[in-house]
């Protein structure tokens, strides 16, 4: 297959083509259409079952013709066949003696003292761990072969347990991957084969073969995903955003699924990016509120990368834009315990059938229904006007909470409201205040779809004065798939005392790693004189057990940059050796070159759309576009903005006025403009 068919999409290999950013959530499948200098937006209710029946209706919907097209969309194929336990029956191929390793992990409890945890399934069933030889030591030195007969063992093991994948790691398999690669070559070539010197090449033999398992497990769903979604698409240019925010060809993803397992966040955090930018905003607070969880993150000019990550209870020691996730949505789901307390969420209503509002057989009182009963959605302004809400259902299913508490069904609304908006502070809390960074110096974010509905009360809680909603925020995912450069991170294990190294020795490892790649990449169509390499080093005292990264700078700078990092986040610095543990290199194509149309604010704009009620308020509350609000100096709150894509609630006490290209600034005011009840 030729590299014009399938390769990413960078600055200067999109000439002719129509394109088109696609993120896939639990509730609503996301377009944003690129065409003529201009933006289109379009949402279709997710297809969890089968996600690209979603994208290829969106894509009938804007009446586009795949050929010519080229599309990045981000996945929720390969996280949900992990959370769902859905994956394909995978085989656990390691050294004798390790077999359970899998199983025993790190001994680490998830309620410390909790005595009698409830028994968890092992990740591997016994009968699906198989042992051989080919084991290394910690130097790399050979301590038991691998024989002809452990090969011919093992291959009629495989073949007799009729797998659909295999995940291979063997012990110091980093240092030597001879025998991994012997035992791809010696199982069957029509099965789905990965080793952990491909995915996952650094020490901890742990965390190495959960993230090569992992792979494995969703290496096949993923295929057969992206082959149905291919054969829908004749024609189309196809790449899947990475959890990294890069892009990566469709042809190559299934390789690499175990990196997609945040690839829809990665693609809100690098679309609050390049749009914050646009209006002057680098460094940011953001959440992105869907319709079944919230992801919070911190982001200084461009998303933060962490080292690990944990995806249902499992480590994921694979690059990722770090983040912390709740299960707080608009669908989130509201109950009364049977202590008489209100609960708000992690259960979600998801697409199917979705809050009650949306006259899809819903019953269960959710946040977004919680919104449309407090006024603060107007029904005949979602998503634009093209869904209608029926606060009627919306009403019944509050109430249903609102009975056992003796409350009005108003006053439950906003008691299910307050409640997820404090589950999201602590999320927001936990990003910044309890990992050293002050709040105050970022611009709190909010996108999603749900996010405008709560950035006041959240900026509130934090004790701010300002809040950003992007342009296109309950597309921002979608926006960012089409903003993210082709790209790879890559990492690989090289243990010792920095001091002892010579900056030489490590120029020559870190370009070694760049040339992987650079070949990669080069792979797909880009040209590799356009790439961008950036490296770092994962440093630590001697005897630590956890890692900073630091940008590589020549051996003494780097060791004097560590001790400052190390005091600037801990308080303190110590008088021991630097050890270096991972290379890293990060290998980006230039990003597609386009800018955000200016919002074009007009007379006609001007005015409100209509005048509803809102709990707390003894006025009507308007209700306006943001082209309507870029037209003004200023709106004061309370007040409603409807995007096509998502609303905004301008909370009593704050400001609302638009940047020219049409991010909304919200202004907290030093004084209240409504009083009622709330």
């Amino acid at each position: 297959m030729t590299p014009g068919v399938t390769a990413g999409l960078s600055a200067g290999s999109t000439a002719g083509l129509v394109l088109l950013g696609i993120d896939t959530g639990g509730t609503f499948t996301d377009f944003v259409l690129r065409r003529d200098g201009e933006l289109q937006i379009h949402k279709v209710l997710s297809t969890p079952r089968a996600p690209e029946q979603a994208i290829l209706r969106g894509i009938a919907d804007l009446g586009l013709d795949p050929a010519g097209l080229g599309l990045v969309h981000g996945s929720t194929v390969a996280t949900n066949a992990i959370l769902e336990g859905k994956g394909a029956r995978t085989l656990y191929v390691t050294n004798r003696g390790l077999g359970d390793l899998l199983t025993i992990g790190r001994q680490a409890r998830p309620d410390l003292y909790d005595l009698q945890p409830p028994p968890r399934q092992p990740p591997v069933p016994p009968e699906c761990c198989l042992e051989t030889g080919g084991r290394l030591g910690s130097d790399g030195r050979r301590v038991e072969p691998l024989t002809a007969a452990d090969l011919a063992e093992l291959r009629a093991a495989v073949v007799r347990l009729a797998p659909e994948a295999v995940a291979v790691n063997l012990l110091f398999s980093y240092l030597d991957d001879s025998a991994e690669r012997a035992i791809v070559h010696a199982l069957p070539a029509d099965l789905f084969v990965t080793c952990s010197s491909q995915v996952l090449p650094v020490a901890g033999e742990y965390e190495r073969g959960i993230a090569t398992w992992l792979n494995a497990r969703v290496g096949p769903v993923v295929a057969g995903y992206l082959e149905r979604l291919r054969a829908g698409l004749p024609g189309a240019r196809i790449a899947v955003m990475q959890s990294t925010g890069e892009a990566i060809a469709a042809e190559q993803t299934a390789r690499h699924g175990v990196r997609l397992l945040l690839s829809g966040p990665a693609g809100g955090l690098t679309g609050a990016a390049f749009a914050a930018a646009a209006g002057g905003a680098r460094r940011l607070l953001s959440f992105d509120m869907g319709g079944t969880s919230t992801d919070v993150a911190l982001i200084d000019g461009e998303p933060l990368l962490a080292a690990t990550g944990r995806i249902a209870g499992y480590p994921v020691a694979v690059p990722m834009v770090d983040m912390h996730t709740i299960g707080a949505g608009g669908g989130s789901i509201a109950r009364v315990d049977a202590g008489g307390l209100l609960l708000v969420g992690p259960q979600s209503a998801g697409a199917d059938p979705g809050p009650a509002c949306y006259g899809r057989g819903g019953q269960e009182p959710t946040v977004t229904d919680a919104n449309l009963v407090l006024g603060r959605l107007d029904p005949e302004a979602f998503l634009g006007g093209r869904m209608a809400l029926d606060p009627t259902a919306a009403r019944t299913a509050v109430a249903r909470v609102a009975a056992p508490l003796g409350l009005t069904v108003e006053a439950a609304a906003l008691g299910i409201v307050r409640i997820a908006d404090e589950h999201m502070a602590q999320a927001l809390r936990v990003m910044s205040v309890q990992r050293g960074r002050d709040p105050r110096d970022f611009t709190l974010t909010s996108f999603g779809g749900a996010g405008g509905l709560s950035v006041c009360a959240l900026a509130e809680a934090l004790g701010l004065d300002e809040a950003l909603v992007p342009v296109h925020a309950g597309v921002l995912s979608a926006l960012g798939m089409l903003a993210a450069p082709p790209g790879r991170t890559l990492t690989r294990t090289r243990l010792g005392v920095l001091g002892d190294l010579t900056d030489a020795a490590l120029d020559q490892a870190l370009a070694d790693l760049a040339e992987q790649g650079v070949a990669e990449l080069a792979c797909e169509g880009q040209d590799p004189a356009g790439l961008r390499v950036e490296r770092v080093l994962d440093l630590r005292y001697r005897g630590q057990s956890y890692t900073l990264d630091l940008p590589w700078t020549g051996v003494d700078a780097t060791i004097s940059a560590f001790h400052a990092r190390h005091e600037a986040c801990y308080g303190h610095r110590l008088n021991l050796p630097v050890e270096l543990v991972n290379l890293r290199v990060r290998v980006r194509a230039p990003a597609l070159t386009w800018q955000l149309p200016g919002m074009a604010a007009s007379r006609a704009a001007a005015g409100a759309l209509r005048q509803v009620r809102a709990y707390g308020c003894a006025d009507l509350v308007p209700v306006l576009t943001r082209a309507a609000v870029a037209a003004g100096a200023g709106q004061p709150g309370p007040a409603i903005v409807a995007d096509p894509v998502a609303t905004t609630w301008v909370a009593p006490g704050w400001s609302a006025r638009t940047d020219p290209v049409g991010n909304l600034r919200l202004r907290r005011l030093p004084f209240v403009a409504c009083h009622g009840i709330d």
